[in-house]
This record gives structure tokens, C-alpha cells and sequence, in this order.
């Protein structure tokens, strides 16, 4: 797959694609229904998928802190829409310059000139331009007169309500990771490179693991019960606090995990972590005996849970069967073993949105 930063390292051979325009935060069902939909397209034209994304996401540009915190970060984001058969992404840089552009500046510059689209998958509620006039009507207006057709995309739906970037947030802040999985179609992950740090945690025979976090992909923070699969494949189970440490103070949030039972150097390797349970939030100590304290405090409400609940770690071996075929019971507290999906529908009525849309995912 091949990542374009900006229009200007479009190459000859890039153009001609079937193309979609999105946030795509997450990646999940809903996003993953569209990317179908292209694949579709594309088979039938003989052409590349070829997904078009902002860096930094709109909201974040306009609202700043304010913005709702991402999913995935840019690089997690390429690898999952490259696990969907995306054949290119091109990455255009959100500033001044591009928010500048008037509508039919935006589809000449970087649809016509740029990538050569020959079928575009949007919202029928899409909205672009400076000028507010870019819609799914200026759109297919001048995709007949430009040689390109353009289509909605279809809704993806489970339990009657339609899957959204803003649905996986608020249920990853309630701390149902199974319903979040569902909606994803696998497991919620984060991820890092392990860089040292004060070795605080060593001090009191608790060594941790720390992979800085983008203060824009905070989705969770707080305390959690975790399961980290090692660069060997190996999945062990853990405790990690997500956030900026209040007690000790950090200068940018941090991802610090405690893996049960385990001796190792970590240092510069890549990790991947699946929040499981979520135990308390984030709590500024007034003495540091007492944030020693309720570590162990923590560390045995993880072991216990992992002791009630042994096949938290089993269901990560293979991550999307235990999202989306589920499990014996169907008990959504289970984090990492979700309920059947039964009643989802993809349609073709975007009334009730776009499921890639600028604001939402």
C-alpha cells in the first residue's frame, strides 16, 4: 500500500482510482462497509481503492483541545486500512491553504487533477468548500460533466443504530470494551515504541513499560486491567495506567503498563495493548506512599480479574473472531469476548448520516 503526503508527491501512476474521502477514525464496521463498497467498484473498473484523509483531522484544526479524542492515531490508521485492501492513501495537511478552497477548487485540484477519480464514494450529506457549496449535488453535477460517477455510501447499522466513530468513544469511556469490539469488528488496542523513563515503578518492585501517547488520542484514561502482546507474539496480562500521572507529573500523556510475571528488557520494541477492564480513573495522591498503596491495590483487582475471566487473554490470539463470532454467554461486561452480532443491516439510505463523516468519524 502506498501512503501519498500531499498533492504534490502525486506520481502519474496514481492517477485513475475509485476513491472515498473520510476521517475514518477507528476504522471500524461502518468505515470498513464503505471500503467494500469500493472494493466493489473497483473490481468492476479494474482500478486502485485509494482513500483520502486530513492531518490533522478538521475538528481538531477548528476546535483545537477541544476536539473529541481520536481512535487511532495516523500510523495505526494506515495499518488498519491497509489490513481492509486500500491500495493508496493519500494524506492531504488540513491548514489555511486547503481550508481555503472554494468547493470546485477542492474537486479540480486534488479529484480531477490530482487523483483522476473515476467513481467517488461519499455521503449524500458530505459538505467540503470554503465557499460551503461542495454537497453530494455540486458533486455529481460535475462528476457528469468530468467523466467520474459519484454514489452515497450505505449505512451500516447494529441494533438499529447506525455505527459511528462517537458510538466507540462512548462506550470505550463507559468501559464496555465488548460492545466497543463489536462495533470495531475486533478488539480496542493501543500501541507504542517503550522509551525510558524515571523508572519510578522499579523503585517499588513494579516495573512498567512507557509508550508515549499523542495528547490528541487519549480516548481512554484512567486505570485498566490489560492484556500486551510482545513483539514475539507472546500475550501477557497486566495492569496499565493511561494518561499523565498526575502524582509524579508528566509532560505528555503516557501509556504505562506492568505485565504480570515477567522479566525483560523492552526497550525500543513495539508493543500492543488491549484495555480490558477498566478499574478506576486517574487520581492525584497527596504522598507517594499512598499512590504505592493502591498500585498493589490495583495490581490484585487485575489479577483477579483475569482470574475470573481466563479467557480474556485466549480471545486475543485471534482478535476479530472474538469480536465479531462471540462467545457462550453474552455478557457485554466480558471486555474482550463480544456478544453475537445479530441484528446489524447495511442500506443504502444515508439519511441517518455518513459513516465517515468529517465531524464524526
Amino acid at each position: 500500500m502506498r501512503v501519498i503526503r500531499g498533492l504534490h508527491n502525486l506520481r502519474d501512476e496514481d492517477r485513475g482510482c475509485v476513491a472515498t474521502i473520510g476521517n475514518f477514525d477507528g476504522v471500524h464496521r461502518g468505515h470498513r462497509a464503505i471500503l467494500e463498497q469500493c472494493r466493489e467498484h473497483a473490481a468492476r473498473l479494474g482500478l486502485p481503492v485509494t482513500v483520502v484523509v486530513f492531518e490533522p483531522q478538521p475538528r481538531e484544526f477548528f476546535a483545537g483541545d477541544q476536539a473529541p479524542p481520536r481512535l487511532t492515531r495516523l500510523r495505526d490508521k494506515v495499518a488498519l486500512l491497509g489490513e481492509c485492501g486500500v491500495d493508496s492513501i493519500l494524506c492531504l495537511p488540513f491548514n489555511d491553504a486547503l481550508r481555503s478552497l472554494t468547493a470546485l477548487e477542492f474537486i479540480e485540484r486534488v479529484l480531477v487533477d490530482g487523483l483522476g477519480v473515476r467513481h467517488l464514494v461519499v455521503g449524500d450529506d458530505f459538505r467540503f468548500g470554503c465557499d460551503r457549496r461542495g454537497d453530494f449535488h455540486l458533486l455529481t453535477e460535475v462528476g457528469e460533466s468530468r467523466g467520474f460517477g459519484v454514489e452515497h455510501t450505505r449505512t451500516f447499522t447494529i441494533d438499529g443504530e447506525r455505527v459511528s466513530s462517537t458510538r466507540v468513544r462512548t462506550l470505550l469511556a463507559s468501559g464496555n470494551f465488548a460492545a466497543a469490539a463489536r462495533l470495531l469488528g475486533q478488539p480496542y488496542r493501543l500501541g507504542g515504541r517503550v522509551v525510558p523513563d524515571r523508572q519510578l515503578g522499579r523503585t517499588i518492585g513494579v516495573p512498567t513499560a512507557n509508550l508515549p501517547q499523542p495528547a490528541l488520542s487519549l480516548a481512554l484514561q484512567g486505570v485498566y486491567a490489560v492484556v500486551t502482546e510482545l513483539p514475539d507474539g507472546r500475550c501477557l496480562p497486566g495492569v496499565a495506567n493511561i494518561g499523565w500521572r498526575p502524582t509524579v507529573g508528566s509532560e505528555r500523556p503516557v501509556l504505562e503498563v506492568h505485565l504480570f510475571d515477567f522479566d525483560g528488557d523492552l526497550y525500543g520494541e513495539r508493543l500492543t495493548v488491549f484495555p480490558c477492564a477498566k478499574l478506576r480513573g486517574e487520581v492525584k495522591f497527596a504522598h507517594f506512599d499512598e499512590l504505592k498503596a493502591q498500585i498493589r491495590t490495583d495490581q490484585a483487582r487485575a489479577r483477579a480479574f483475569f482470574l475470573q475471566h481466563p479467557a480474556a487473554g485466549a480471545v486475543l490470539q485471534h482478535p476479530a473472531a472474538g469480536a465479531v463470532a462471540g462467545h457462550a454467554g453474552a455478557d457485554d461486561s466480558l471486555p474482550l469476548a463480544s456478544a453475537p452480532l445479530a441484528r446489524e443491516a447495511v442500506t443504502s439510505d444515508s439519511s441517518a448520516g455518513h459513516p465517515a463523516d468529517h465531524d464524526d468519524g
